[in-house]
């Protein structure tokens, strides 16, 4: 019995290796952690010094894809994986895919290449749709960053990934975490899996019917977008809503019988102005695709000269998603990182958002439990 008891103790720390759970719920330490990895891409933003006792160790970088597109993978002692998506890097082709904006259906096919075409769904709902230029980083990140999921799930043991990304590396891991919590549902990734995530200083990454599905499939804490309430980036992109962007049960897209009901000249005045806002919104959304997408799409193929652009969807609403964790601007910090017009990145870049979060989260805390 002895020796049973011995080798139970020896046996239970190497079975429960790997198998680290993550907790759902915002962790300000933990996204410190993810800020702090992402910000060690010497080719991304302004980089933090590495902190010493960082529990987490770099695997490796995948190669540079797509639109100048990279990720990284770290791993901490106790079996989680850290997916890092890079954000937008001092090459035309990066900020390519930032400006190449139109829509595109949230479940289909993207022809990358003549050997390549990436199946992919984000969401369940057929009004969803997305920002094209991060649906093709995620189309040529998602390959390898599944392969690795396999491999440690499979040969580490590992359950738990955390998925993280800042500016242009936060919308597309907005997409990821779709795409593999898709995968998830249809059977081709194992269903015990954990996936969190943090989206930080993300752009919008599609409209309405995406954020809310996002929203759905991420519900109980399990996904993060921080945003620092000066900065510009979670504001984009360019957005027009029109009437077809309401569901369909609305008060607005069927006025046509309200009016007849009108007397003469009421019913042609009323009739006359809807048109004319709905010229004026359609026209706005038509300007955007023709702009964001046609002309943007034609310098894209220079670049990815067997890319085939897909069909547009019928939308430029876009919304921002998640469950959000505003940081909001003091008078110290502006102190600290005053608004400057010629300086664009300041509130964008990783210090500010470090600096807002001990303050408004570490230290208020530490406050709260001197009381």
């Amino acid at each position: 019995m002895k020796t049973f008891f011995k080798w139970m103790f020896i046996l239970i720390p190497m079975i429960s290796q790997g198998q680290a759970t993550l907790h759902s719920g915002f962790d300000a330490k933990e996204y410190l952690d993810m800020l702090d990895i992402n910000s060690q891409w010497a080719d991304s933003l302004q980089r933090l010094p590495e902190k010493p006792g960082l529990k987490y160790t770099h695997q490796f970088f995948s190669e540079e894809v797509g639109l100048r597109n990279r990720w990284s993978f770290w791993t901490s002692p106790d079996g989680i994986g850290v997916i890092t998506i890079r954000g937008t890097v001092m090459k035309l082709e990066s900020w390519l895919a930032d400006v190449y904006s139109p829509m595109v259906a949230a479940k289909g096919s993207l022809h990358l290449d003549d050997s390549t075409t990436f199946q992919y769904q984000f969401a369940e709902d057929e009004k969803a749709a997305v920002h094209l230029g991060f649906a093709l980083g995620t189309a040529y990140l998602a390959p390898t960053v599944v392969r690795t999921i396999k491999e440690y799930y499979t040969q580490k043991n590992m359950r738990s990934f955390l998925l993280m990304g800042h500016s242009q590396g936060g919308a597309i891991c907005y997409l990821m975490t779709s795409y593999l919590r898709y995968l998830q549902k249809k059977g081709d990734l194992p269903a015990d899996i954990v996936f969190k995530s943090y989206c930080s200083a993300a752009p919008k990454p599609g409209n309405l019917y995406y954020a809310y599905d996002y929203e759905f499939l991420t519900r109980g804490g399990w996904s993060y977008t921080v945003v620092n309430a000066a900065d510009w980036v979670p504001e984009a992109g360019p957005t027009a809503q029109t009437l077809s962007d309401f569901n369909p049960v609305n008060p607005f897209t069927n006025l046509g019988p309200v009016f007849k009901k009108q007397k003469w000249p009421a019913n042609w005045y009323l009739k006359g102005v809807y048109n004319k806002m709905n010229r004026a919104v359609n026209g706005s959304r038509d300007r955007l695709q023709k702009n964001l997408g046609g002309t943007i799409g034609k310098l894209v193929r220079k670049s990815l000269p067997q890319y085939i652009e897909p069909t547009y969807a019928n939308t430029m609403n876009y919304m921002r998603a998640g469950t959000f964790i505003v940081l909001q601007p003091d008078s110290a910090y502006k102190k600290l990182y005053p608004d400057d017009p010629k300086a664009m990145w300041t509130h964008h870049m990783f210090k500010p958002y470090e600096y807002l979060v001990r303050k408004e989260y570490l230290e208020a805390d530490k406050s709260e439990d001197k009381k």
